[in-house]
């Protein structure tokens, strides 16, 4: 039996840049791959068809593991689920025996799956319960926001989510308190901003970003994903990072210049290095890739989204990974 063939699971949806995802990974039969973020299942599902020997595929959220059974059960055994955060990829493949792979694949953000279930308290276009945590732990974002400060939550919203009414903004989630529903904090948030319907853009899109980047510690994943990745890469092996947001595309691209070595040259007003800078461990990464009309048309969530790949080179990683 194929590959193929052997994956009989139904796929629930299309994952963003599929195709240029795959083509950036160069996925090649024998190979073992790392899928960062699971969700449902949709990268892993094509890195299997390619032949991959094995994926080892990473998520935080239970729900995710669970409904991914079906497909490793398909597999053939070359499906293994970690219910782990991508950080932590170098630790949990040693505990498996795996020192190198082939691929890394990184989809940053909050999965189709997630956004979906108004259970699950990420999105304003359905009502639900303000949850919003990725791990089912920690406090959820109704305990957030009323508990916090007003400042603590103005300083959210304007870090992880860029808004530029932010203090508005929580001055009025503090006045509106207690919130439950996503539905309640949406409706706050119209108001305090004066939305109308010409607006091309809900005005609550960037206070639920930043209140889950917040809450999910998205950032602070992301670094230390990309660390992980250059930690378990092998030489010739091919990270692919696609995120849905400037803040984490500016740090992707931010990380592949500088482990690529293509940063700027010293200024004359600044202190000289005194010690050489590490070998790259990436080399000079592509143009970014994005979205075409057609994908854009068929699923608007491609809209915002930014592919980066890169290859690994020889070199030994710039730090490594705390235990």
């Amino acid at each position: 039996m194929s590959a193929q063939q052997s994956l009989n699971v139904p796929a629930p949806h299309v994952p963003v840049l599929l195709d240029e995802v795959i083509a950036g990974l160069a996925v090649a039969p024998g190979e073992i791959h790392v899928d960062g973020t699971f969700g449902a299942g949709g990268y892993t599902r094509a890195i299997l068809q390619k032949g991959a020997a094995r994926v080892y595929a990473f998520d935080r959220d239970p729900d995710a593991i669970t409904e991914g059974e079906a497909l490793a059960a398909s597999s053939g055994g070359r499906l293994t689920l970690v219910p782990e955060r991508f950080s932590r990829m170098r630790q949990a493949l040693a505990a498996r025996n795996v020192e190198a792979v082939d691929g890394v694949t990184l989809d940053i953000g909050v999965s189709s799956m997630q956004l979906d279930r108004a259970e699950r308290g990420f999105s304003f276009q359905a009502d639900g319960p303000l949850d919003m945590r990725m791990g089912r732990e920690g406090i959820s974002a109704a305990e957030f926001l009323n508990r916090a400060a007003e400042e603590e939550i103005a300083d959210v919203l304007w870090r992880y989510g860029e808004e530029p009414k932010s203090r508005r903004i929580a001055r009025a989630i503090v006045a509106a308190r207690p919130l439950e529903r996503t539905a309640q904090l949406a409706e706050v948030v119209r108001r305090a901003v004066g939305w109308h319907a010409g607006m091309k853009k809900d005005p609550a899109t960037r206070t639920f970003q930043a209140i889950r980047v917040h809450l999910n510690d998205e950032l602070q994943e992301l670094e230390g994903g990309l660390e992980a990745a250059e930690q378990v890469l092998k030489p010739g092996g091919r990270l692919a990072v696609v995120t849905f947001h400037s803040l984490e595309d500016r740090m992707v691209k931010r990380f592949l210049k500088e482990r690529s070595g293509d940063v700027p040259s010293g200024s004359r007003h600044l202190p000289q290095r005194t010690q050489p800078r590490p070998a790259a461990t990436f080399e000079r990464v592509a143009r970014p890739v994005r979205a075409g009309a057609a994908e854009v048309e068929a699923n608007p969530r491609a809209r915002s989204a930014t592919l980066r790949v890169a290859r690994r080179t020889s070199a030994s990683p710039w730090k490594g990974m705390p235990s």
